[in-house]
């Protein structure tokens, strides 16, 4: 009895339970275990660093997640580096619905770090768990580390992500050297916000490194790059900054036409040094001039000032609220650069993970992109899934009806975008985040709206799927688009064709748009489904897509 109490006291202590430690931990190495196109470690460097992530993301369905790890350095010889946080990790989780929330943890110092988090919850319509991200140490490098988990859960790296990054070069003092914990670093912040890649590159120091900074940047196949710099502690400094930025803006540029956005800042941590304060401005007006001389020889150039009331560690880093006003303000630019449809969609776009008994959303977006990049698709099958488990690629183990998709689509490369338990808001994230990039469709057909209806009304829905046309039509402006009446379903005939009649005038006025109606070939007289050709009353059987592909056939002569 005695050495049970003792047991359970020492649990506590510790913050845990008896339970945890009677559990079996399995060690997880993100440098042996997540795949090889993923960014690795750097080791410690004083100059410009590599670009990479300074995130790792897996998925769990753990009780509890813990990381030990050692750092390569402790500080590196800066004191604003050993602030409470910066050697320590931070956990974000992503439900089902695309919602995301921070983990609390605990760090345990040592030779061998350790940080825990305990006691996590699931709020999902599976029990496969979340997506993770942990944030890496900003500022530091980590020389090793290992995730461990409960023996009998489930646990994966993230494959890496496919999607054009954007690509931050800062100094050390403005990545989040000085934020309370990684999770406030304003690229972390930033990368939360854009849900994209973000890959940084360190100069630590006064933000002034040599050509191979920037030669770095220029290989990389970036969505945007973000230059944030600011002047050294010289005049002689200051003065060469104008040489020295337009030289890397021309670097750049022999690579990529990506968007060139050019951050200045008015006062960060300098509002009691003349000094600084001066440099900065000065540093801005040169920034402002070289933003003005080079628009006349290179486009997608954009300047922008980050205006902080308050807050530094020491004269030139950032506290928490000035790392949340920076990613605020980079944030709404860089939405303007990348998303600009943003601003007038009804829906939040986001991600989701509702079927991941059946597969993998992140994973099935990421093989996606890649099918895109390589076949360069002249036929786009767009739609949650009823599409997605029809056929054809990318593979679907669970597909009903492939030989038939086969047929219909024999001699045409075609890419099926459907995704299982996809809402309007979820098609849309996947259109803002690549799905319809780098190629030019010759006809895309689209069927959603059916998981919107437990949850939407019908103006809702009509309203979200115009905006996901007009999405559609921005991305792939030559394309012809067909726009696939929601399909009738068991209990949900009246509503529908009620809402489908709205939706068809909605879209009446919107150019190489064409509504096509499946309803009456699969319902009876009295208006209810042919329940043979449905396998539940909402997906189709394989008959059921004999009977659509059979009235599809005509669009595609």
């Amino acid at each position: 009895m005695k050495k049970i109490v003792k047991v359970w006291m020492l649990a506590v202590l510790l913050g845990g339970t008896a339970a945890d430690l009677c559990a079996q931990t399995v060690w997880h190495d993100p440098e042996a275990e997540r795949p090889q196109s993923a960014q690795r470690m750097q080791p410690a460097t004083d100059g410009p660093q590599a670009a990479t992530e300074r995130y790792i993301r897996f998925i769990t369905n753990a009780p509890s997640v813990e990381i030990r790890y050692q750092m390569a350095d402790a500080g590196g010889g800066r004191p604003c580096r050993a602030a409470a946080g910066a050697g320590g990790m931070d956990l974000y989780t992503t439900d089902c619905n695309g919602q995301q929330q921070r983990c609390e943890g605990v760090c345990q110092s040592g030779d061998t770090l350790r940080w825990i988090s305990r006691e996590l919850t699931y709020h999902n319509t599976h029990q496969e768990g979340n997506e993770f991200t942990l944030f890496l140490p900003p500022g530091n490098n980590v020389r090793w580390m290992q995730i461990g988990v409960p023996e009998g859960s489930r646990f994966s790296f993230l494959r890496p992500s496919a999607e054009r990054p954007v690509v931050i070069f800062s100094p050390s003092a403005t990545l989040g050297a000085c934020a309370s914990r990684p999770g406030m670093a304003w690229t972390n912040i930033l990368q939360r916000r854009l849900d994209m890649p973000v890959i940084c590159m360190d100069d630590s120091g006064n933000g002034q490194a040599g050509e191979k900074c920037f030669a770095q940047m220029a290989e990389t196949d970036a969505a945007v790059f973000v230059i944030d710099c600011k002047p050294g502690r010289n005049g002689k400094e200051t003065e060469e900054f104008r040489k020295w930025l337009e030289k890397g803006i021309r670097t750049i540029r022999t690579r990529s036409k990506a968007p060139i956005l050019l951050v200045t800042h008015d006062c960060m941590g300098c509002r009691n040094s003349r000094t600084g304060a001066k440099n900065l401005r000065q540093a801005g007006r040169e920034v402002q001039a070289v933003c003005e001389a080079m628009r006349k020889e290179t486009e997608n150039l954009f300047c922008l000032t980050v205006r902080k009331p308050e807050g530094s560690t020491n004269r030139i880093s950032a506290t928490d609220r000035s790392m949340e006003q920076c990613a605020d303000i980079c944030y709404q630019k860089i939405a303007e650069l990348l998303f600009p449809e943003l601003g007038s969609l009804s829906f939040t776009p986001c991600r989701q993970h509702r079927d991941s008994y059946t597969y993998r959303w992140t994973d099935r977006h990421e093989e996606i992109l890649e099918y895109n990049a390589k076949v360069k698709p002249e036929i786009v099958m767009l739609g949650n899934s009823i599409t997605h488990f029809w056929g054809g690629l990318p593979f679907e183990k669970r597909r009903v009806a492939d030989d038939i998709w086969q047929e219909l689509f024999k001699g045409r490369r075609t890419v099926n975008l459907g995704y299982g338990w996809d809402r309007i808001e979820n098609i849309q994230w996947r259109i803002l985040h690549g799905e319809l990039d780098g190629y030019h469709a010759q006809k895309i057909f689209m069927m959603l709206g059916t998981n919107n209806l437990d949850i939407n009304t019908d103006e809702e829905i009509v309203r979200g799927i115009r905006e996901t046309v007009c999405l559609i039509a921005g991305k792939q402006p030559q394309a012809q688009l067909y726009v696939v009446r929601i399909l009738p379903r068991r209990d949900r005939e009246d509503r529908l064709r009620s809402l489908n009649d709205r939706l068809e005038r909605a879209l009446a006025d919107l150019p190489r748009v064409q509504v096509i109606d499946l309803s009456e070939a699969l319902t009876g007289k009295d208006g209810k489904i042919r329940e043979e050709l449905f396998s539940d009353g909402l997906h189709p059987n394989h008959e059921g897509y004999r009977i659509i592909a059979g009235h599809l056939k005509p669009f595609l002569e």
